[in-house]
């Protein structure tokens, strides 16, 4: 059986934990520093937390420590690995390759998306330095990633991200936000330019697009695309959301949860990599929870419609349809509607092509599915409600409630054997994954007095297992004649048999441990490297100059990069957006030769961006210069 991992992501251990009771078959978290989400850090003890919970279930804990390290900053990463080790923790993610020349504890490494994953070449090299798990560029089409799995090893895999935000540029390839800010993305503080709104002007200066969200990505979705991504090779499926709260991570991996068990029952060759079945308490709807709209953006490639993958007009959550407004009264509107509301319910509407909504304060129903609703704002300051009106719900305070509550339980199955023994009982508990314990308990012998009852009372007593994380298959009795054992014997069995098999479920349980590199080392693909290769420190740069690379400039946060750059680079083209392109052009009449990829300028507020188009590798970068503060303020970590 080939195994698929389901990849969560946690803010906090809790959240983390909540995610491995929702299905997670691992977790990825924060700890207390060098993580690409500076916001979500967590303690080594409560990393060890996690990891106790986790393990029960095989699940596993991967840390983030993703961010790119100055050079005061190696041995403090160097000892929170070993922190991690001894905290039981099963990987580290990484994008400084300085990492690998530090003395590291033998703990597995998973190169992050920050690393710019997107050809078999790149690919191929990391796993020759000891990756064993390669999260690629979101960017890849299906194709693509089949060719990046026909050049790995067979016992390295392949991960990719299937939920939640969408960075617009490659990652690792963008240092718009520390240009403009001094807040490094390489570094975990994005500032997050492109959910801004922009004016687009063409090469002649006038104005293509104006104050919309030109850079701002729906997010992923790749529920439709599950079979084809294992098809290509990808066995571990991330969900984003490090920032996110319990409800997004409890929804979207039960969401994903509910798929893959699914999928698996259609296809028995696939199967969870982790113990357990999870039963949830509430639906799954990942339309519920905040998102910008829905894309499997390049997943089957580029398509024409660029609604496929933007929202200029707004990146905010509008919600589901659930209606229209049919009057509006002085402090209320009534809507017609088909859902129930509650108080506390966030309703939003489209108004000038741009998202406007209220809270309910207060919802009353007045029968035949229309509601009366007092929302929290004052009416005249609502624009744009009218009878006819169509309204969203982008928070439905009902369904949202369920999920602070206890809302999954995941259990492990057992087959329990009662035996006789020359002088008592036994009981055997085999689960799923084949680990079996064994209680004894002496005790005398005596004839049941209702032999045709005493093997479903046993059963019934072997069977309360609530309180722990197993649940009861099938029951044998292979006895040779029903006896007589009283709940107080059949209960301590129980006891005894569920510690031993917990502890020999702990004892067997066994991390992968780092893949050893090739020897001599693999050369790089390239003999150069750009400051897009995100060095930062001397490990760092010996790591390169150990592959062949001969000449190796500076990460831009070194402040070595003074003129105009790019930026940020991306496969979301806006000439292709507007119907600008020239490979759109291709065999129109009169049009063709007429379109070329001038440079655009991007616009906001006083900051402008020079778009140069690289039609051959089918990107655009968006060119800026760091800003003179930024630039006289000392790199980052270098204090």
């Amino acid at each position: 059986m080939k195994r698929i991992e389901l990849l969560a992501p946690a803010k906090t251990a809790e959240i983390g934990i909540e995610a491995v009771r929702h299905g997670a078959d691992a977790v990825y978290i924060g700890g207390p520093a060098f993580g690409a989400r500076d916001k979500a850090g967590n303690s080594v003890q409560e990393l060890a937390r996690l990891v106790s919970f986790a393990h029960r279930f095989r699940a596993r804990i991967y840390v983030a420590l993703n961010t790119i390290l100055a050079d005061a900053e190696l041995e403090p990463a160097r000892q929170l690995a070993i922190d991690c080790w001894h905290a039981g923790v099963d990987a580290l993610i990484v994008q400084d390759m300085g990492l690998l020349e530090l003395d590291l504890p033998p703990l597995d490494l998973h190169a992050s998306t920050q690393c710019d994953i997107r050809t078999p070449a790149k690919a191929r090299f990391l796993a020759d330095c000891g990756f064993s798990q390669l999260v690629l560029a979101r960017e890849l089409s299906l194709k693509e990633i089949a060719a990046v799995r026909a050049a790995l090893p067979d016992d390295v895999i392949v991960e990719h991200f299937v939920h939640g935000a969408l960075c617009v540029a490659f990652s690792g390839q963008c240092t718009i936000s520390h240009a403009q800010t001094g807040r490094s993305a390489n570094r975990g503080d994005c500032s997050q330019a492109c959910r801004l709104p922009y004016t687009l002007h063409d090469g002649a200066g006038r104005v293509v697009a104006f104050e919309k969200h030109l850079l701002s990505l729906k997010d992923n979705d790749q529920s439709a695309n599950l079979l084809p991504l294992i098809q290509a090779g990808v066995r571990s499926f991330k969900i984003e959301g490090r920032y996110k709260d319990a409800g997004y991570v409890k929804n979207i991996t039960g969401h994903y949860r509910k798929l893959l068990d699914t999928l698996f029952e259609r296809h028995p060759e696939y199967g969870p990599a982790s113990s357990g079945t999870v039963t949830l308490k509430f639906a799954p709807h990942p339309d519920k929870t905040f998102h910008r709209g829905a894309t499997d953006y390049f997943t089957h490639g580029r398509t024409s419609d660029p609604a496929h993958i933007v929202a200029f007009d707004t990146p905010a959550f509008v919600g589901l349809p659930i209606g229209k407004i049919t009057q509006v009264g002085d402090d209320w509107f009534d809507l017609a509607t088909d859902a129930t509301l509650a108080n506390g319910d966030g309703l939003s509407w489209m108004h000038k092509r741009a998202a406007a909504g209220t809270q309910a304060n207060k919802v009353e129903r007045l029968g035949d599915g229309r509601w009366r609703i007092w929302p929290n704002d004052p009416i005249d300051k609502l624009p744009g409600l009218k009878p006819g009106l169509a309204i969203n719900r982008n928070r439905d305070q009902a369904w949202e409630q369920a999920l602070t509550k206890e809302s999954a339980e995941r259990r492990i199955a057992v087959d329990a054997t009662f035996a006789e023994t020359p002088n008592g009982f036994a009981l055997t508990l085999t689960d799923s994954d084949g680990i079996a314990a064994t209680a004894t308990l002496a005790h005398e012998k005596q004839p049941a007095h209702k032999p045709e009852e005493a093997a479903d009372q046993l059963r019934a007593q072997v069977g309360r297992l609530g309180n722990t994380e197993f649940s009861l298959r099938d029951f044998t009795v292979p006895w040779s004649q029903p006896w007589f054992v009283p709940s107080s014997a059949a209960n301590q069995l129980r006891r005894d048999a569920v510690a031993a098999l917990e502890a020999a479920r702990a004892t067997t349980y066994s991390r992968v441990l780092r893949r050893p590199a090739v020897e001599p080392p693999t050369p790089y693909p390239e003999d150069t490297l750009s400051f897009l290769a995100n060095v930062y420190n001397a490990a760092a740069r010996r790591f390169y100059e150990k592959h062949g690379v001969k000449l190796i400039k500076h990460a831009y946060e070194a402040h070595e990069e003074t003129g105009e750059v790019a930026l940020m680079i991306t496969k979301h083209c806006l000439r292709h957006a507007f119907n600008l392109c020239p490979h759109q052009a291709k065999g129109v009449t009169g049009v063709q030769g007429q379109v070329r990829a001038e440079p655009m300028t991007l616009v906001s507020g006083n900051e402008r961006f020079t778009l140069v188009f690289d039609c051959r590798a089918c990107e655009m970068h968006v060119l800026g210069r760091i800003r003179p503060q930024i630039l006289a303020s000392p790199p980052p970590g270098s204090a």
